[in-house]
């Protein structure tokens, strides 16, 4: 008797025709030549973006061969080649080396030094607790994402920093803007909020910054914590660069104010004043706690490398013991500033030791005074343009610091009146050099 048996078929391969309007990525990207920022990278890369600074820190460095004048650095207090600093950063990474600790903090990158900066650092800005964050711009993500549920509401500064815009992207939920420092404008969007949170069965957060790293003006904490009494929100501030320059004593801009019981959660950063990398953020102990054990960009990273834990320690410590170099600091703000205002230059409204040096023109003039100030006068600065800011402008930033004399002051006066002559007399308007590296 025999048994039929079916043929295996061959294992057909599926097709799709898939619409033409599919693109490739990388296609894509190539067409878009470096996005709104990179379409300049050709002639730009290692000149006006991705410059490369040489030498130790401070306000005299080399670039492309030659010693400038250099107010691009946010070394607010002149810590990062300080002796004892330069030291203690040694000594962390001798005895402990860069792998210490080894793994995340909830799992086994936990230590003595971290708690203890952690303890020291939430004392110095008046609260109850702090976490250590490895990244300023990471931490900011993972606190709104962590703090957010898709019920809750945002209300947030017109000019908030990229980090709060990108932690923004996470959130579920709905958000408002107000106008920039606008308390009306702020009234209004929390009547919104507020409305929209009832309705739903969530809360009201409100985020802004404590020092405007753009134009150095300062976030009005204590109008916005005035709110509270008519309205049901918690505050969250990003108080990066007001950390040792602002407040009594480099507490920040909540004690500026001396708001810092109504600054619910307050987040700083070590890449200013302390002249590091890493970040943290103090609230109350539960609400430090929660962070703790539910903010995934620690919970899944690597503990911050103890060398800069130990060099941290050592930059607190400076920082309470030597009220001198904030002292320092703002004689520098203070003469570079008025001195600009008396030449009749425009600065904006800056409170703080950002220094915007406002400036009409395109992309191609702006590019110009950037070059004559590197080339002509040795003097480097950072330029900001369209389309970070509105077309037709332009910035000049000056970040002063404790280590710039009164002499380098006067210098950079002469010279951005010398150039503004220029870009008034049209000195200025031809094709942007190309600075490219080749």
């Amino acid at each position: 008797m025999y048994t039929f048996v079916r043929p295996k078929r061959k294992k057909e391969t599926q097709t799709h025709n898939y619409k033409t309007n599919m693109v490739d990525i990388f296609a894509r990207l190539e067409k878009n030549a470096g996005g709104p920022i990179g379409q300049y990278m050709s002639y730009a890369h290692g000149y006006y973006a991705f410059p490369k600074l040489e030498g130790d820190i401070g306000p005299h460095m080399v670039f492309r061969g030659k010693k400038m004048l250099n107010w691009s650095l946010n070394n607010y207090l002149g810590l990062a080649n300080h002796p004892e600093v330069r030291k203690a950063d040694a000594e962390g990474a001798a005895q402990f080396g860069m792998a210490a600790p080894m793994g995340a903090r909830m799992m086994s990158g936990q230590t003595v030094y971290h708690e203890r900066l952690e303890r020291e650092l939430a004392a110095f800005v008046g609260k109850e607790d702090a976490f250590l964050l490895n990244f300023g711009y990471q931490g900011m993500i993972s606190i709104i994402d962590c703090l957010l549920t898709p019920r809750d509401v945002v209300v947030y500064d017109a000019e908030a920093h990229a980090c709060i815009i990108d932690g923004l992207r996470l959130h579920k939920g709905k958000r408002f803007v107000f106008g920039h420092n606008d308390i009306e404008s702020l009234r209004l969007q929390l009547q919104h909020a507020t409305d929209l949170a009832e309705e739903q069965n969530g809360g009201v957060l409100v985020i802004t910054e404590g020092v405007f790293g753009m134009k150095g003006d300062l976030g009005k904490l204590d109008e916005i914590v005035a709110l509270k009494k008519d309205f049901q929100f918690r505050l969250l501030v990003d108080d990066a660069h007001g950390f040792g320059t602002m407040g009594p004593g480099g507490r920040g801009t909540a004690a500026h104010f001396g708001v810092v019981d109504g600054v619910d959660v307050l987040f700083n950063t070590f890449a200013k004043s302390m002249a590091g990398i890493g970040a943290f953020v103090s609230s109350e102990k539960y609400i430090v706690d929660y962070l703790r054990y539910n903010m995934r960009s620690q919970t899944y990273a690597k503990a911050l490398p103890m060398p800069m834990v130990k060099g941290a320690l050592k930059r607190l410590d400076m920082i309470r013991k030597h009220p001198e170099f904030k002292d320092n600091l703002w004689t520098i703000v203070h003469a570079l500033q008025s001195g600009f205002r008396k030449r009749g230059f425009d600065i904006g409204g800056t409170l703080s030791p950002v220094t915007p040096v406002y400036m009409k023109g395109g992309v191609d003039e702006a590019c110009n005074i950037v070059v004559d100030l590197r080339e002509t006068y040795n003097l480097f600065c950072s330029v900001v343009v369209y389309p970070v800011i509105p077309r037709g402008e332009i910035i000049l930033r000056i970040i002063p610091t404790a280590v710039h004399t009164l002499e380098d002051v006067e210098y950079t006066l002469d010279c951005f009146e010398k150039c503004h002559a220029k870009l008034k007399n049209g000195d200025y308007k031809k094709p942007m050099p190309d600075m490219g590296e080749k």
